[in-house]
């Protein structure tokens, strides 16, 4: 899906929705295009090489179904930057991040990404509605899908946040094989989180210092070093979500080896128990010639026996309690 908005000199916003209404955008320099790709076809994506003139690179970054890693390439005459975005987070499931492909230029920005994205949305209903997005220069429209992009993380880690309270309860209460898989998974969860918020965190260090004169204006460096600040405390977030999952492992492996170490001392107890009462009826079930005691002919020799095992039993079981053994 091929779709945009172009800002004119005059201020009229227009909705550019073909490959001839980009190329009228584009040549107006005092104008601002936004325009968006996606899940292209290979015809409407055709517009990144015949139109925009891209680097071939670029443009295979922008149709792969793999993930690219987060990075910013600068093409002297535009910036290329691969940014992750998380917006939902389902329990019981892993991270799905999405990929969003931006190109910077001097009165353009391009973005590509093959799956809806919530922070692109937002943007184009804002453009439906005639709102304010492209008022300004292409740095701070960059800047608002960057924004965007990042502030819808948040939810996510404070619903990470939240599940490692809640398995956290679990372990103490009743520690199932379930929970122990729910912790390892919000582990590795939180790792896929750290490994592109870093990388995102550089990106936005290097579009606030004034690394990129020519495209980035200074006044445009507050804004980025906003988006550089929410990184920094959601890294930090999720630093703190992976260290609570550490612990609720520990935990769990703690709660898992003290009640096994409860049952086994509860049959080694009970061995201890039957074991003099399985030697009485074993001296006692020898063959004898004549010194059997007590006599097997005597009715109460029985009753004899079993009392003694009994009055063993209990003796036994009584200093095991005494000692806090059982």
């Amino acid at each position: 899906m091929l779709r945009g908005y172009y800002r004119g000199v005059d201020g009229t916003l227009t909705t550019v929705a073909d490959t001839d209404g980009v190329r009228r955008a584009l040549a107006d320099p005092q104008g601002l295009l936004w325009l968006d790709l996606e899940a292209p076809s290979p015809e409407e994506a055709s517009v990144l090489g015949d139109v925009f003139a891209f680097h071939p690179l670029t443009i295979e970054d922008c149709l792969a179904s793999r993930f690219d890693p987060p990075k910013i390439d600068d093409y002297s005459r535009y910036l290329f930057l691969v940014a992750h975005g998380v917006e939902e987070y389902v329990r019981g499931r892993e991270l799905e991040p999405a990929e969003l492909d931006l190109y910077l230029g001097a009165n353009y920005v391009v973005s590509c990404h093959l799956a809806p994205m919530a922070a692109v949305g937002r943007l184009l209903e804002r453009c439906q509605r005639g709102g304010t997005v492209l008022d300004h220069d292409a740095g701070f429209l960059l800047h608002t899908l960057l924004d965007g992009l990042v502030d819808d993380m948040l939810p996510v880690v404070d619903e990470l946040d939240e599940t490692v309270d809640r398995l956290e309860e679990e372990v103490l209460a009743d520690p199932q094989r379930s929970t122990l898989q729910e912790i390892l998974l919000v582990r590795r969860n939180s790792m896929r989180l750290r490994r592109f918020t870093s990388a995102e965190r550089e990106i936005a260090n290097r579009l606030s210092r004034g690394e990129f004169p020519a495209l980035v204006r200074e006044e445009a460096h507050i804004y980025f070093r906003d988006v550089y600040d929410h990184l920094v405390r959601i890294e930090y977030l999720v630093e703190s979500v992976r260290d609570l999952a550490d612990g609720a492992l520990n935990t769990y492996l703690s709660v898992v080896s003290n009640r096994l170490n409860e049952v086994m001392k509860v049959l080694t107890a009970a061995a201890a128990i039957f074991l003099p009462l399985a030697l009485i009826p074993a001296v006692f079930g020898m063959n004898f010639a004549n010194n059997t005691w007590p006599p097997w002919d005597e009715p109460w020799s029985f009753g004899l026996v079993v009392g003694a095992m009994v009055a063993l039993g209990a003796v036994m079981a009584f200093f095991f309690r005494r000692r806090g053994w059982i």
